[in-house]
C-alpha cells in the first residue's frame, strides 16, 4: 500500500476512482466493465476475482452472490468456502488513501531568527509504515461493507515465473485468435498463433509458431525454427537456429546453428555464440555465452 500513499496527491486529485494492477498477471483486462461495476455499487473499492480448480492452494474471496459484496478472505481453506481468488486488478475511490497510515520519521527543532518564543518541535519528514493492502486494508474494507468483487470472464494467468509467462502468452494469443484474428501474423512458414511487430524482419525458409510473439526491431535470419517463444525488442536470431519455449530479452544476439529449449531465458543484451546448446539456461543481462549449457542452471 505504500506506493499508493506516495502518490496520494496525484491519485486524490479530482476525486475520481483509479485503477491499480498487479504487474505479473495477464487476462483481457476488463477496465470498462470494472469501472461500471464500481460506479454501480458505490463502495470504496472493487477487485476482480477469478475461479480456480484448486482453491486450497490460494487465499480465497467469499462474497455475496447477488451483489458481489465481499464478506471475508480465507487463506488456503481446508474445507470449501469459495473457489474465487484475487486476480490482481482493482479500482478504488480516493477514500482508500485515508486508510494508509503515515508515521513520523523524526523530530527537529525550528525557530525563526531574532527574539521570540523558544524553539518548537517540527516534523522533519513523513514515514510510511509498511502496510499490506491484502492483509490489512482489504479485510477492514470488507468488514465495513466497502469492498466488492467482480468475476472475471475469460482467461487469467499469474505470469510471475518464466514458464508461467509462456503459458500466459499462449492463452493471450488464443484469445486474440478468437476475438481479433486480423492482428495475428500469417504467411509462408507461419504455424498457428503468431504475433509479429510490423518493424520486425523475418528471413526466408523460416518456420515460426505456434505460439510466438516477435517484438519491435527483431531480426530473424534465414532458416530459423521458433515455437512457443517470446522475442523482445531488438533481438537478433541468426540463421538456422532452433528455439522452443524460450524468452529472448531485449537486444540479445543468438548465433548461427544454436539450439535453445526448456524455458531458456536470456536477459537483456546477452550474446550466444554459434553452434551452442542451451537447455533451461537462465542468463543474467549483459553476458556472453561461449559454451553449451546442457543442464538447467543460472548463469550470473
Amino acid at each position: 500500500a505504500g506506493p499508493l500513499a506516495l502518490a496520494r496527491d496525484l491519485l486524490a486529485e479530482g476525486g475520481e476512482p483509479f485503477f491499480v494492477l498487479n504487474s505479473d498477471v495477464i487476462c483481457e483486462f476488463p477496465f470498462a466493465a470494472l469501472a461500471h461495476f464500481h460506479r454501480q455499487h458505490g463502495g470504496e473499492g472493487s477487485l476482480v476475482v477469478t475461479r480456480v480448480e484448486e482453491p486450497a492452494k490460494y487465499g480465497v474471496v467469499v462474497s455475496e452472490a447477488d451483489t458481489g459484496r465481499i464478506c471475508r478472505f480465507v487463506e488456503k481453506p481446508r474445507v470449501f468456502v469459495s473457489n474465487k481468488i484475487n486476480a490482481g486488478l482493482y479500482i478504488f475511490s480516493p477514500g482508500i488513501l485515508q486508510r494508509i497510515q503515515v508515521g513520523i520519521r523524526g523530530l527537529g527543532w525550528a525557530r525563526m531568527g531574532g527574539p521570540g518564543p523558544p524553539a518548537q518541535p517540527c516534523v522533519l519528514s513523513p514515514q510510511l509504515r509498511p502496510t499490506s493492502i491484502e492483509k490489512e486494508i482489504f479485510p477492514a474494507m470488507a468488514q465495513e461493507g466497502q469492498l466488492y468483487a467482480m468475476e472475471l470472464q475469460g482467461f487469467w494467468m499469474d505470469i510471475g515465473q518464466p514458464k508461467d509467462f509462456l503459458t500466459g502468452m499462449c492463452m493471450y494469443l488464443q484469445a486474440l485468435r478468437a476475438q481479433h484474428p486480423e492482428k495475428l501474423h500469417s504467411g509462408p512458414g507461419v504455424v498457428g498463433n503468431v504475433l509479429v511487430d510490423p518493424s520486425a524482419k523475418i528471413g526466408t525458409n523460416c518456420i515460426i509458431g505456434p505460439n510466438v510473439t516477435i517484438g519491435a526491431g527483431v531480426v530473424v535470419e534465414d532458416g530459423v525454427r521458433i515455437k512457443r517463444c517470446t522475442l523482445l525488442k531488438g533481438a537478433r536470431i541468426r540463421s538456422h537456429s532452433w528455439l522452443e519455449s524460450c524468452i529472448v530479452g531485449w537486444s540479445c544476439s543468438v548465433g548461427q546453428w544454436v539450439r535453445m529449449e526448456n524455458v531458456t531465458v536470456l536477459g537483456e543484451d546477452v550474446i550466444v555464440n554459434d553452434e551452442l546448446y542451451l537447455n533451461g539456461a537462465n542468463v543474467l543481462p549483459h553476458k556472453s555465452i561461449a559454451e553449451s549449457v546442457p543442464e538447467p542452471r543460472i548463469i550470473m
